[in-house]
């Protein structure tokens, strides 16, 4: 079996930044990728854009938060996760996200934002900090 995410796609908002109760870095980033299919019936493109949460942990996390902003195109890889919870009137939620294993840098930062090396630029490859 297999749980293999790739998603190239513009984020929608900046990292949100925080800590499990352990301690480890967690940033959340919303990613927002188009598919294109086809022309519709007056000879317009159609386009569908999918947003979706990427979850991001230790090392990564922190320079993701650091180097990231709304607009910046990254390569993300990972894996599907559902999780479920009860919100506070005790309704039973759930979500999917992509947890990343990998996440690069592709377009340039917003203008007098500090680039990251390359190292960091990508982050990552499995291994949690």
């Amino acid at each position: 079996m297999v749980n293999k995410v790739i998603l190239i796609g513009r984020l929608t908002s900046d990292p949100e930044l925080r800590s499990t109760s352990a301690g480890t870095s967690v940033a959340n980033l919303r990613l927002a990728t188009n598919t294109f299919g086809g022309k519709d019936a007056a000879g317009n493109r159609r386009e569908h854009t999918e947003f979706v949460t990427l979850v991001v942990f230790g090392r990564q996390a922190e320079n993701s938060v650091r180097h990231l902003k709304r607009g910046r195109m990254v390569y993300a890889d990972g894996r599907l996760q559902t999780r479920s919870w009860a919100d506070g009137t005790g309704q039973r939620r759930q979500t999917t996200e992509v947890v990343v294993d990998r996440l690069q840098y592709l377009s340039p930062p917003a203008q007098g934002a500090a680039e990251p090396s390359a190292e960091m630029a990508e982050m990552g490859s499995g291994v949690r900090s």
